[in-house]
């Protein structure tokens, strides 16, 4: 190649900020200016990249390797690239943030597979539940009620039993001690659960007679577990006590979680037995009165069809009823005393 001055091409490329002036024969291609490159400023063309104008990037090896450099001296060229010597210095601090860290003592941590949820149970357990938790709110302290029923719903027993069985209940509520006890010439008689219309309400007996605390957990459970009886059986025959026993193991043999004797800050009253007496009327559980004794017959079979509004109306007209006849009685009874 000649090398008169008047035969030479001047290529300028910044690197780095700084402008760097190539003078190079003018057949000169872009492969003489790699290798011119890497001479004067110490990048080996494997770190060279060219940006230039209307070409864009192009880096070693050139797709047009015999590209003259005439036909680029005129536009503008940025070198990007790094020397042989900041090379090495960026692998060296990259090795050692590396060891630093990933230290090689470092144990390896065990990655466990996540717990899966078994979605078709939680959904049949949601709707084989009681879907609705209501306590009196005229009664003291409603919410020490509330968390009881909760605690009645999320029992493990109760709900193993629940699914099994498919029972879907809409309502689950307290009643009013005063409301279901009767007095008479045999004792007084204690209505402990209701089932009305086969499993649309159910009603318990949750707290004791003087209002000062709840019953005991266990005999409130076992009550439950007869009304849910009733959602299958209305009449007290062996179909229905063998269901209702059924229930019952069912229940106490998924109680993994029995023990426990609190509800919110208030104790249960213990050593409460369950037995019925022959007290048992329609979708009732009456304690404390005789086979022959007069308990209220308020069964399934008089709300058979009724909504549940219906059925909340017809309990309240029923309360209503009681306590007036109550009044009514306690009236006479001082006439005559005076």
């Amino acid at each position: 190649m000649s090398t008169d001055s008047q035969d030479l091409v001047s290529i300028t490329l910044t690197h780095h900020g700084k402008p760097h002036t190539f003078s190079l024969p003018h057949d000169a291609t872009i492969s003489d200016l790699s290798s011119a490159i890497a001479t004067d400023l110490s990048i080996p063309p494997s770190n060279q990249k060219l940006m230039i104008s209307q070409l864009g990037l192009l880096k070693p090896p050139f797709k047009d390797p015999d590209l003259a450099l005439s036909s680029i001296s005129s536009k503008k060229i940025t070198l990007m690239g790094s020397t042989v010597k900041e090379a090495s210095a960026i692998a060296t601090a990259a090795s050692e943030a590396a060891r630093y860290v990933q230290p090689r003592d470092r144990p390896k941590q065990k990655v466990s597979a996540y717990k899966t949820h078994n979605w078709a149970k939680e959904q049949a357990e949601s709707q084989y539940t009681f879907h609705t938790l209501r306590p009196l709110p005229y009664l003291p302290n409603p919410s020490r009620s509330l968390a009881f029923l909760q605690r009645l719903k999320d029992d493990a027993g109760i709900k193993a039993a629940m699914l099994k069985h498919k029972f879907s209940v809409p309502l689950l509520t307290e009643m009013n001690p005063i409301e279901h006890t009767q007095a008479n010439a045999e004792g007084v008689s204690r209505t402990l659960g209701l089932n009305r219309n086969q499993g649309e309400v159910i009603e318990l007996r949750l707290r004791t007679d003087a209002y000062d605390g709840y019953r005991d957990y266990k005999t409130i459970r076992k009550t439950l577990c007869h009304e849910l009886a009733h959602n299958v059986h209305g009449p007290h025959d062996r179909k229905f006590w063998d269901l209702c026993k059924l229930i019952e193991r069912e229940v106490e043999g998924s109680d993994w979680k029995s023990g426990g004797r609190m509800v919110g800050e208030e104790e249960f009253y213990g050593g409460e037995e369950v037995d019925d007496h022959g007290g048992w009327t329609g979708g009732e559980f009456v304690l404390g009165v005789g086979s022959r004794g007069g308990a209220e017959s308020t069964g399934s079979a008089s709300t058979q069809g009724m909504s549940r509004r219906e059925i909340l109306a017809k309990a309240a007209e029923e309360r209503m009823k009681r306590l007036q006849e109550q009044q009514q009685g306690e009236g006479s009874g001082s006439g005559s005393g005076s």
